[in-house]
């Protein structure tokens, strides 16, 4: 570790006090009212993400991810995606957790610097955990009606697949 990241955390925080006591700025009440209204989103968007990590666990446990991998197998083949990535690119704008659960299980199978390594990471950088996003930022605002925000950012996911799939292939072929 450099001296410069050793230091950062300590240096923002010690500036940040400095410039509340030069602004006169009461800095706990400060800090407690920004703790407080922290501890209210969490409450706010709790449900959203227990809903969202219950369904993961249920998508991931039934063997759905199998059944789709094998139907989606020929549109993929379209686009020159390999089959082992169609379960990263289905549970990615799911789960972050699940997500990197399937690349470090690709990893044993396929290290990181082969191909289809590489495109896992590729895919894993260039993606979105979509449906966890708009969980978290629509319910801490209060959005009820995500209208065409889904269909968008899913559409951007499969965007970013593709693309970086290809890419990784005429970089690293």
């Amino acid at each position: 570790m450099n001296v410069f990241s050793a230091y950062c955390l300590p240096v923002a925080i010690v500036l940040i006090v400095a410039i509340g006591f030069w602004k006169k700025v009461p800095i706990f009440e400060a800090f407690t009212a920004g703790a407080t209204d922290a501890l209210r989103i969490v409450v706010k968007i709790l449900p959203s993400l227990v809903g969202l990590m219950v369904a993961v666990s249920v998508f991931r446990a039934s063997g759905a991810i199998a059944l789709l991998t094998r139907l989606l197998s020929p549109l993929f083949a379209l686009f020159h995606i390999p089959a082992p990535l169609i379960p990263l690119s289905l549970l990615r704008p799911i789960s972050g957790s699940g997500s990197l659960a399937l690349v470090s299980d690709l990893f044993n199978h396929y290290p990181p610097d082969t191909l289809l390594g590489r495109m896992a990471s590729v895919v894993m950088g260039s993606t979105e955990t979509t449906f966890y996003t708009v969980a978290v930022y629509f319910g801490a605002t209060g959005i009820k009606n995500v209208r065409h925000t889904i269909v968008a950012a899913l559409c951007a996911d499969f965007t970013a697949v593709v693309v970086g799939c290809a890419v990784t292939y005429l970089f690293f072929r």
